[in-house]
């Protein structure tokens, strides 16, 4: 489907906060009787490429809305702040959408740390905030206006467990854990299923985001001759730390996550990339024509090829929509009832809530393989998988 941009002005708004890029409202021209969703995303800094994916996916999902009616015939605006991932960033620009703006709904298309500082002030606030990709557990614990239309990490470290143990039948692992929220969200829930599947953790090193040289860390993963690692990171971290622990000659399967996910990290690995598995949310070879169209759709308006972070940020302003639709009104609160009883299938797979806000959907599996993420498997049992509920 053809979207014109002569239907969706974009009225670009100065930000007052510092940090905020813009504050940009995409899907109308600012008026009164329009739906407003707050979307919070880092557009500056070390996760700008993540930002740049989620915001492209989000602004689909409101152009495709958009193209429908909207809500009630009403235009939906996206108002979009840079948080540069950074809590000192977040916060204030999610006071200024919740006081200010006076947003019906708000998502997070942004990292833990910035999506947990501002999940406390929209529960304050009474306004329903949906996490699209962001892992640390804490966040649906802000409260009962707090949803995660993704994995919550120990959720996505379990199924690594089960990919490592039952799936490769590998049995000695090492663990490469990035020193932050979502590293160790990842770690913990890999070491809690291990012994499950008979995976013996050998060794565990650390690593910091700014760190792009692991040879220390390389070297006694060498000497641990482990059966396949389990390493958390992100594109521009585990770009360079695949690469060298292959150059190494370290040839046992690597075992990554989401923060993996974009065309990037191949880019940066290389030759290396190839063979590198990871559990995420994009099947890029589904055959649900909800994510076919949205991979088709994505690629065509980016320009570039399709990754989980777009994904999500699409599959979180979809459930908005759709709750808003479903309610009926502009209240906040049967907004967030609406949220809370959704079943809806969306790009990355069939989404529904627990009693926490947490989302119950299955883990995709995929591989680098001639170059592209293509399907490896896919991790279905239920009881793996089931998120927190309090």
């Amino acid at each position: 489907m053809k979207f014109s941009w002569s239907k969706l002005a974009v009225l670009a708004v100065t930000g007052a906060l510092t940090g905020a890029l813009t504050g940009a409202l995409w899907g109308g021209a600012a008026q009164a009787d329009t739906v407003k969703i707050g979307f919070n995303v880092p557009l500056t800094g070390f996760a700008a490429a993540d930002g740049k994916s989620a915001l492209t996916g989000a602004e689909l999902a409101v152009e495709q809305a958009n193209a429908e009616g909207g809500i009630d015939g009403k235009m939906i605006e996206l108002l979009v702040y840079d948080d540069q991932a950074s809590p000192k960033e977040s916060v204030p620009i999610a006071t200024k959408l919740a006081t200010q703006d006076k947003v019906n709904i708000a998502i997070s298309g942004s990292y833990s740390g910035a999506t947990r500082a501002a999940a406390g002030v929209f529960q304050a606030n009474g306004i329903p905030y949906i996490a699209a990709y962001a892992v640390h557990p804490g966040i649906t614990r802000s409260g009962d206006f707090v949803f995660r239309t993704s994995f919550v990490g120990e959720v996505q470290g379990r199924a690594g467990a089960k990919l490592a143990g039952d799936i490769l039948g590998k049995k000695r692992a090492v663990l490469i854990t990035l020193k932050n929220d979502f590293g160790k969200s990842l770690a913990a829930g890999f070491k809690e299923a291990a012994g499950k599947f008979g995976v013996t953790i050998v060794a565990e090193y650390e690593y910091s985001i700014k760190d792009r040289q692991f040879g220390p860390i390389v070297s006694k993963v060498k000497a641990d001759n482990p059966e396949v690692i389990y390493a958390s990171g992100y594109f521009f971290t585990a770009g360079p730390l695949v690469s060298q622990l292959r150059a190494a000659g370290i040839e046992v399967p690597i075992i990554g996550q989401e923060g993996y996910d974009s065309q990037k990290f191949i880019e940066i690995a290389g030759a290396a990339a190839e063979g590198t598995i990871i559990t995420t949310s994009l099947d890029r070879d589904s055959d649900q024509a909800e994510t076919k169209a949205f991979i088709a759709a994505f690629e065509k308006k980016a320009g570039y090829k399709v990754d989980m972070v777009a994904a999500s940020g699409h599959t979180a302003v979809m459930v908005a929509i759709a709750a808003m639709r479903q309610a009926g009104t502009t209240d906040r609160k049967a907004i967030r009832d609406a949220i809370a009883g959704l079943t809806l299938q969306a790009s990355t797979g069939k989404i529904s809530f627990n009693k926490l806000g947490e989302v119950r959907k299955n883990v995709q599996v995929q591989v680098v393989r001639d170059g592209n993420w293509r399907r490896h498997s896919v991790i279905d049992d239920p009881e793996l998988l089931a998120p927190p509920t309090e």
